[in-house]
């Protein structure tokens, strides 16, 4: 999905558990005002011998061209969720990662909910769990409630849009402080509503902080949603996921205070194997949160059988081709909109057919699940 990507080797990962063992000695740092309310080793290890091997994709109704058309009451496609679900279900994939958006809630923060509701029902008639996603780097830096754009032709994801983007940021590179109160509300506010429901599989608090440019600026409001998602206290798990090996304090705050250790590699077997065997050295379960772009040589043949393997979590990126054009890569845009030879995301048509029946036929294989 990602404009941009590196790989996350295996001494950086080393470097950035080492740094996160110092700052849990360090208890009076700034970076580790939540540690002392992480879920124990125990917890998070129970937490993972009871659920699933969680195996899913990042799901956006084909229907809709970013977070904001997906949840507005006016673009809510309940049909096509629960088609495109239907079809997830029957590969036996059992949860699903969603992106959220604060400005659909700021609107209609009754029906918001009611909508999270909608999607949880059907999700979970199609035997499937959620990880719903709060606050994003990627894309788009501007937003408005109501009619979205459209897709531009060939382009991957054109119509994303980060939360909370440039409403949150000044010239100068501070933070507007008039927004805080209301993304505080809104995360306390989903959090409250659904802390116990068992639809939920976890929280990804935050997706890819740093991205886009942002850098260590980000760093303010992931202190602040971990801190306000620790005072909610919701039974699943808190996570936000590792992704990118430069943004080292990043990435030492998102590990030490994840109850679950969550990661994005779009890497070969090789490079994911590295990351993965590093990051089991944390001993928390783990959930690849983002995987699978054919042309770099994740695919679904030589990762997805090592994930299950090691009972990591797979929640590729992409089910159905739609407005986000993810069939695109991120920095190949194909400008006459023709469909390109080999897929970047995605599994089906919007009509329901398969990119590639080989590939159909190995993730139920994987799954279990009979034709």
């Amino acid at each position: 999905m990602k404009a941009v990507f590196v790989k996350t080797s295996l001494l950086a990962i080393i470097a950035i558990m080492l740094i996160s063992c110092n700052n849990v000695k360090r208890k009076n740092s700034a970076l580790n005002t939540e540690v002392s309310r992480i879920w124990s080793l125990e917890k998070a290890a129970t937490w993972g011998n009871v659920h699933p091997w969680y195996r899913g994709s990042n799901f956006n109704p084909s229907t809709a061209v970013n977070q904001l058309e997906t949840w507005q009451s006016a673009s809510f496609d309940s049909a096509s969720i629960d088609r495109e679900l239907g079809w997830a279900g029957e590969l036996g994939f059992n949860c699903m990662r969603v992106y959220l958006h604060h400005l659909a809630w700021e609107v209609d923060k009754t029906g918001f909910k009611s909508r999270m509701n909608t999607y949880l029902g059907i999700a979970d008639r199609h035997g499937i769990k959620t990880i719903f996603v709060f606050f994003d780097d990627c894309w788009n830096p501007v937003y408005q409630a109501g009619v979205q754009p459209k897709p531009k032709t060939g382009i991957h994801n054109s119509g994303w849009v980060q939360d909370p983007g440039s409403a949150f940021y000044l010239d100068n590179g501070q933070f507007k402080d008039s927004l805080i109160p209301i993304l505080e509300a809104y995360v306390k506010d989903v959090l409250s509503t659904f802390s116990k429901d068992e639809r939920i599989a976890l929280w990804d608090l935050y997706n890819e902080p740093g991205n886009t440019g942002h850098g260590d600026r980000s760093m303010h409001l992931l202190r602040s949603v971990f801190k306000w998602a620790r005072e909610i206290n919701p039974d699943q798990p808190l996570s936000v996921g590792v992704w990118n090996k430069d943004l080292v304090n990043l990435n030492a705050f998102q590990l030490e205070n994840s109850d679950i250790i969550t990661y994005h590699n779009y890497a070969d077997e090789v490079n994911h194997k590295q990351a993965l065997d590093s990051l089991k050295h944390l001993n928390k379960p783990l959930i690849c949160t983002e995987y699978m772009a054919r042309p770099r040589n994740s695919r679904f043949e030589n990762i997805m059988p090592l994930l299950k393997e090691n009972k990591i979590g797979a929640i590729n990126w992409g089910l159905v081709s739609g407005k986000t054009n993810t069939i695109y890569a991120w920095d190949t845009p194909v400008p006459d909109g023709s469909e390109p030879t080999v897929w970047f995301h995605d599994i089906f048509r919007a009509d329901g057919t398969a990119y590639s029946p080989d590939e159909i036929e190995l993730i139920r294989k994987l799954t279990d699940k009979k034709q």
